[in-house]
């Protein structure tokens, strides 16, 4: 975030939200491969639904697209932005963009 110039100190709690719900995909994900990638459960009336660790996997999918929009971690995300708008930009620093 800091290198496409998009990160503040403010957003510090929502990147650890977002690495949490991360870390918890790809521990579910290990969950659901060695399980078998079951994706139905029975029910007491003999039906099946779908089981809950994929719901959740859904969820978390879903969570995780959000946060990364918000933290513009993502493609479609940075369309929408223009990092540092509204920044002036120093003649030293502007000076050192043109030598490199």
């Amino acid at each position: 975030m800091k290198a496409l110039g998009v990160h503040k100190p403010q957003y510090n709690r929502l990147i650890d939200i977002y690495a949490e719900l991360v870390f918890q995909y790809n521990t579910l994900t290990d969950e659901f491969e060695k399980g078998g990638f079951q994706y139905e459960v029975s029910t007491d009336q003999g039906g099946a639904k779908k089981s809950p660790i994929l719901a959740s996997l859904e969820n978390l999918r879903k969570d995780i697209l959000t946060y990364s929009d918000r933290l513009c971690l993502n493609p479609s995300a940075m369309k929408a932005v223009k990092p540092d708008k509204g920044k002036a930009k120093s003649g030293l620093a502007a000076a050192l963009k043109d030598l490199g």
